[in-house]
Parts: structure tokens; C-alpha cells; sequence
């Protein structure tokens, strides 16, 4: 048999023990495996997905959130739809007419936007606190707005001028292109940062909506959990150089010298580009990697120590932390981190000059890393620089306890690891209707009130969805063979438990010529695809496609003979 090789696309293939050319598989130790397709899950969301997370609440259920580049959203598990939780402003009135006109100066709502409305006291008859409204068409103004229930349908009336403050769900100041939201999960509060506005907290058990975390703590880009402290990186100028953490177990509390709370300027290696959080963090900046370990009972927080000079973070959401590693993109290429360890290639001589060779660097933002903790595999989402601006259009995946690694074609906004919301049969017919067929995930199956998350992402359309549906077609290619002899290729036997499998002949008479491709041929009723080709270097290429059902594909074992002379 000759095997499809390890993935080593930065190497020649070419009498070789791997291969540069497979796609949309996954690593596995008799080979590669299937990677089901993308399904959209929820409904779309009002724009462009710049960010998500789930959160897990006391009862065990989930909680997804989700960001857009001025917006904050709250996932109905019950319906898939997005409940707007930004952080709310006071409108100036409500009237009581038909409709009822909302005076807000200068406000920045556009036809179709949804809103939320809460109050100090009780809202206008015929108002909701809690209930998502969309701002009318009609009556649009630059200081005042109408709602209806639906977008684009009638206009709400109101008997009553109710009472209190009334507020609505705002907009934040929009992120720059080339930058996320980034979340993290401290007991009941879900923290949500941008480098343009003050760090934004939810309260699982009582919030409807973000606020300003208390406290005062700096407008950061990046976030994370060490220990029992908030860590904030990527504060704003002049503080670049920054790392700043809450107190102990007091999120709201950014005194210095209050409840161990502190912060450390860094005197060399540049500026501060993320932070992975654990037991004991991992600062990364342009040129060097610290560890940042609590140390209780001395002069000092946190001992922050040396682990690699001349090493940084090429992208701030490359970085992966799963079980007790971290991953991410150094300037050198893809590392990995193990605990008390020092960085390790990952990527050398494998994948790295073809990342870089290919990937958008002027699109950072999209170079997002992700976890599937079902598994040993990390996958990182990048755009190439023929990609479609504002998409990823490639994913790597790493399978860290085989080091193998695989790409997989793939689109989309953004990747996360989440966990599936439990829905009930009832919520199925909310979010997709009678029909059954409108379902849009892998299966019944894949609803559960279990917290497990997995590998998900945001497609094109702003949907939120899962990798769970049918297999995507996969093209897996040997090394190339031969030089020494002209051989005459009659077939080969793809090694695979697939059912429908096509095969082709890849060919070249020197090491210099173009390959060219024989006709493509399904496998027949012995399980071989024949072919008649005649060369001297040959590669075989297997297509299982799209849909099929098939769990590995191991090599080919080929049919050929020696042709008479050299």
C-alpha cells in the first residue's frame, strides 16, 4: 500500500513519505478521516459576526453571546434569534399616541434595527420590557422613532405614559476593521472587551443587558482569566506596554494596592498583544513571551518570568488554550506551549512557509484560532489573500497527541468553540416551523441540554451554526512515485470504507514538467478504479464526495507494470 502521507505541504512530496496535497479531512492514526460540513443553527444576526462565546450558568444550560462591530447580542435558545443586550441609554420620552414616538436625540438607530426597552418604573401601555422591537421606517428621525414588533410591520401604540426612566438598548463605538470582541466567563459574569469602550459585564443571574464594568478598570482590547484575577492586555496608549488585573475575586475592584489588585509595566519586548489565562497566564508580546505566575504571601502579585526572547504573537486571536497547553501563531510560525515549558514548533518544514505564503496579514482579525475539546484538535481560520475581504476562506487543523496536521476549505466570519443550547420539541417548531425539513443541523441528535461544546463558527450570512452536518467532498493525494523506470498504471484499490469513491492518475515525465490528470473513475465491483496511463513519475488522487458516508481513508494499494527500457 502506499499511504497517504503526513500533510507537509512546505516540503517536496516527490519520492516522499508525504504529501502536499489532501483537503477537507482530519487527522487519524490508520490515515484521515471526514469533516462534516457547516450548519447554520440560529437565525442571522444584524451584521457581520465580530465576535462570540458561550457561557455556562449555575443549572448547567448554556448562554451563547455574540458580537457585531457595534452591538452586543443574547442567543434565544428557545427560538435561535438575537436579543439585543448592549449596554443600555436613557431615551429623553415616550408618548402616548398612536404610534407611540420615542424622542432620543441624535440617536443611531436605522430602519429595521432591534431594540430593547427597560425602565426604572413601568413602560408605556402597550410596551414590553424585554421584548425585541425593530425601529419603523416610518417616523424615522434623527431624534425620534417608532417600533413595531416586526421589522418593517405596523408601529406600536402606547395608552399610557407609564413611569420612571426609560431606557433602550444602545450602540457601542464601532470596532476598527482589524479587530474582535473578546469574551471570558468569571463565575456568574460574562465580560465582554474592545479597545474603543470600557470593559462590559452580564450578570448570568440578573442582567438583561452589558454595563460598564465598576470599578474604573482601562479600555482593553484583549482579556482573560489568571488565577482568580481579570487580566486586561492591549490598553490603550500610552499604556501599551501594560498588564492590568482586578483584585482577588473582586472584579470591580482596579485600585491599585486594593485587594492584590495591580498592574506591571514591561520594560522590553514591545508592546502587549494577548494574554492566554490558566492557573498561570502567558503574556505575549511583539518580541517575547512571559509567564505571569501568583505568587501569595510575597512582595510582589505575580511573579513575572522570562520563558523566550526574539518570540511574540504575529496574531492576537491565534492564541488556543486546550487542556493544560497553549497554541498559537508566533512571527516564526505555528507553536505550542506546554506547562513549564518552552515554545514548540509545530509547524516547521510542514505548514508554516504555506501559511505565510498564502495569508492575508492584512486582515488579522480573521486569523482566529479555535478548540474542539472533544477531541486533540486545535483549527485555525485565516483569509489568503485571494479570499473574500471580511471572510476566512481556509482553516488548518492540528491534532496535537498524533502532530498531524490538515486543511480544510472552508468560509465564514468567525470560529469559536461552543456548547449546543438545549431546545425543546417546541422550540424546533418555533426556530424552524412545522416542516421538519427546515431543520438545518446534523440531526435530532445534536440537540442537547448537555454543555458540551465543540467546534462552531459564524457562516457568511451571519448565522451561527455548527460543523455538523453531512461530510464535505475530500480530495486526499499520495506522494509522487516513480523516476527510475516507465511504469504502465492499470488502476488502484483506494484503502477507504467509503462506498462511492472516484479515482485519477496525476502524471509528469520529469521533475520539471507539469502534472497532468488522467479521467477520473468510481471505484468498480472489486473495489478497484481503473486507469491506463503511461509515465514515468505518477501520484495517485482519491475523491470521496461530498455526503458520503465513510469514517477512513488510509492509501491506495496500485496495479501497475514496467514498461520495457529506461
Amino acid at each position: 500500500m502506499i499511504p497517504f502521507g503526513e500533510y507537509r505541504p512546505d516540503v517536496s512530496d516527490h519520492k516522499g513519505q508525504h504529501t502536499a496535497h489532501i483537503s477537507n479531512v482530519v487527522p487519524r492514526g490508520d490515515g484521515y478521516g471526514p469533516v462534516p460540513q457547516f450548519s447554520n443553527y440560529s437565525a442571522a444576526l444584524l451584521a457581520a459576526c465580530r465576535g462570540m462565546f458561550f457561557a455556562r450558568q449555575a443549572d448547567g444550560s448554556v448562554v451563547i453571546f455574540a458580537g457585531t462591530s457595534d452591538r452586543l447580542f443574547k442567543l434565544d435558545n428557545s427560538t435561535q434569534t438575537w436579543v439585543p443586550v448592549s449596554k443600555v441609554a436613557a431615551v429623553t420620552s415616550i408618548s402616548n399616541a398612536s404610534p407611540a414616538v420615542v424622542s432620543y436625540t441624535s440617536h443611531p438607530f436605522v430602519a429595521n434595527d432591534p431594540v430593547v426597552f427597560s425602565t426604572s418604573g413601568s413602560l408605556p401601555t402597550g410596551l414590553t420590557a424585554g421584548t425585541v422591537y425593530y425601529v419603523s421606517a416610518t417616523g424615522l428621525a434623527a431624534n425620534e422613532f417608532s417600533v413595531s414588533l416586526t421589522a418593517g410591520g405596523a408601529r406600536i401604540n402606547t395608552s399610557s405614559s407609564g413611569s420612571g426612566t426609560h431606557s433602550v438598548t444602545n450602540t457601542y463605538t464601532a470596532l476598527s476593521t482589524t479587530a474582535q470582541w473578546q469574551f471570558r466567563q468569571f463565575n456568574k459574569y460574562v465580560f465582554a472587551v474592545q479597545a474603543n469602550i470600557a470593559p462590559q459585564v452580564y450578570d448570568l443571574t440578573s442582567s438583561s443587558a452589558f454595563a460598564d464594568l465598576g470599578g474604573s478598570p482601562p479600555q482593553a482590547a484583549y482579556i482573560s482569566i489568571v488565577n482568580r484575577f481579570v487580566v486586561l492586555t492591549g490598553i490603550a496608549s500610552p499604556n501599551v506596554y501594560r498588564v492590568q488585573w482586578s483584585g482577588l475575586n473582586a472584579t470591580t475592584t482596579w485600585t491599585s494596592g486594593t485587594s492584590q489588585s495591580d498592574s506591571q509595566d514591561l520594560t522590553d519586548g514591545g508592546i502587549v498583544r494577548g494574554i492566554a489565562g490558566g492557573e498561570s497566564g502567558v503574556i505575549f508580546q511583539d518580541g517575547m513571551i512571559r509567564r505571569m505566575v501568583y505568587a501569595p504571601g510575597s512582595p510582589y502579585i505575580f511573579g513575572i518570568e522570562l520563558i523566550s526572547s526574539d518570540d511574540g504573537l504575529l496574531a492576537p486571536y491565534s492564541i488556543i488554550s486546550a487542556q493544560d497547553r497553549h497554541f498559537w501563531i508566533s512571527p516564526q510560525g505555528f507553536k505550542m506551549l506546554v506547562p513549564g515549558g518552552y515554545p514548540q514548533p509545530i509547524g516547521k518544514e510542514r505548514v508554516d512557509r504555506t501559511f505565510f505564503a498564502e495569508v492575508d496579514l492584512g486582515s488579522p482579525q480573521l486569523i482566529i484560532g479555535a478548540n474542539d475539546p472533544r477531541t486533540t484538535r486545535v483549527y485555525w481560520a485565516y483569509k489568503t489573500q485571494a479570499g473574500t475581504t471580511g471572510q476566512f476562506d481556509k482553516i488548518l487543523c492540528y491534532d496535537w497527541a498524533l502532530d498531524k496536521w490538515t486543511p480544510i476549505a472552508s468560509t465564514g466570519e468567525f470560529l469559536v468553540s461552543l456548547a449546543l443550547p438545549g431546545l425543546t420539541l417546541e422550540g424546533v417548531d418555533t426556530a424552524y416551523g412545522d416542516d421538519i425539513d427546515d431543520l438545518d443541523i446534523g440531526s435530532l441528535d445534536d440537540i442537547a441540554t448537555s454543555a458540551y461544546s465543540r467546534l462552531a463558527g459564524a457562516s457568511a450570512t451571519h448565522r451561527v451554526g455548527f460543523f455538523s452536518g453531512g461530510n464535505l467532498e475530500a480530495t486526499l493525494k499520495t506522494a509522487e512515485q516513480g523516476g527510475d523506470r516507465r511504469v504502465f498504471v492499470r488502476g488502484f484499490r483506494p484503502v477507504t470504507d467509503a462506498s462511492t469513491v472516484y479515482g485519477s492518475v496525476e502524471y509528469r515525465e520529469t521533475e520539471r514538467a507539469s502534472s497532468s490528470t488522467s479521467a477520473e473513475t468510481a471505484v468498480n465491483a472489486i473495489g478497484v478504479c481503473p486507469q491506463r496511463v503511461s509515465t514515468r513519475f505518477a501520484r495517485g488522487v482519491v475523491r470521496i464526495p461530498a455526503g458520503e458516508d465513510w469514517n477512513y481513508a488510509s492509501g491506495i494499494e496500485p496495479d501497475f507494470v514496467v514498461e520495457g527500457g529506461r
